[in-house]
């Protein structure tokens, strides 16, 4: 990560509804040109955030800075770094597909080439330019709204919820586009419900539950627990075993020597560490569901 100023710094973030807080006191930072996720069940409080480092709404207390800017004063020379994709879009219907990015580009001072961020995003191929947008599968809409975000090249980009809807082919062909933002030098906040998602995507995430973050980091060291190995196999009898070791080398070492002195295999043998979306249902469990 880059030891230049963050993109976005917020401190000590409240936001109050009446007497509901939505967001009780969150802390993070987003470094320049990294892939961050903000992740949490529906009611967390990361849209209300989002929406806050977005400029379209006021937080209650404490700071928010967005490429050295407040965004809730919305200065124009902030709007015209920033590109934000929402979950869904009011594009026009009637429109092709290169008009419409083409006219994007008009609003913006200094706009990357229209061909290039139409290949950028997947929709470089003759039939899709030309296309109207009321015939784009909800996988090609949702890459001409990348498309209409990267059109004035910004520094970051906000996306909320990329990839609902997507069968898997389309996903992954996303994920290609949202890796290549990286490569481009960009700065991205992601918001997901896709844990393997952001396992694949993100640097770092931070977790949000009832307006608190409870976890911040690279995905793979998130807890104590994501640090230890889990061992699972079938013993002798064929029941499944498992095991939480730091290191496996010995245990796999004793199970091997085992099962050959015996004349047998080691079967159904996995080694494994709890992947995001184990440390994310651990963090977020809800206090009746850990009692049943």
């Amino acid at each position: 990560m880059s030891s230049a100023q963050p993109a976005i710094t917020v401190v000590d973030l409240h936001k109050f509804y009446d007497q509901y807080e939505a967001v009780g006191g969150v802390n993070f930072e987003v470094a320049k040109g990294e892939i961050f996720g903000l992740l949490g069940p529906n009611g967390a409080g990361k849209t209300t955030t989002v929406e806050i480092l977005e400029g379209y709404r006021s937080s209650s207390s404490g700071s928010v800075s967005v490429l050295g800017f407040n965004p809730a004063e919305r200065p124009r020379a902030l709007r015209e770094r920033v590109g934000i994709v929402l979950q869904s879009s009011g594009m026009y219907r009637h429109v092709r597909v290169r008009e419409a990015v083409a006219h994007w580009a008009g609003l913006y001072p200094q706009p990357r080439n229209v061909d290039e961020v139409l290949g950028i995003v997947g929709l470089d191929d003759a039939a899709q330019v030309t296309a109207l947008v009321r015939t784009l599968s909800g996988g090609q809409q949702r890459r001409l709204d990348l498309a209409l975000a990267l059109i004035g090249d910004p520094d970051l980009i906000f996306l909320d919820e990329p990839t609902t809807g997507f069968d898997p082919a389309a996903r992954r062909a996303a994920w290609a586009t949202i890796k290549r933002l990286r490569d481009l030098g960009k700065t991205v906040l992601l918001t997901t419900h896709y844990l393997e998602e952001a396992q694949a995507l993100c640097d770092r995430v931070a977790i949000i539950k009832s307006g608190k973050i409870l976890a911040e980091g690279p995905p793979s060291t998130l807890s104590e627990a994501s640090a230890r190995y889990r061992v699972s196999w079938r013993d002798e009898s064929g029941m499944l075993i498992s095991e939480e070791v730091d290191d496996p080398t010995e245990l796999l070492n004793r199970l091997t020597g085992e099962a050959i002195a015996r004349g047998q295999s080691l079967t159904d043998c996995s080694v494994v560490r709890p992947s995001l979306e184990d440390v994310y249902l651990e963090l977020t469990a809800d206090e009746t569901s850990e009692a049943q």
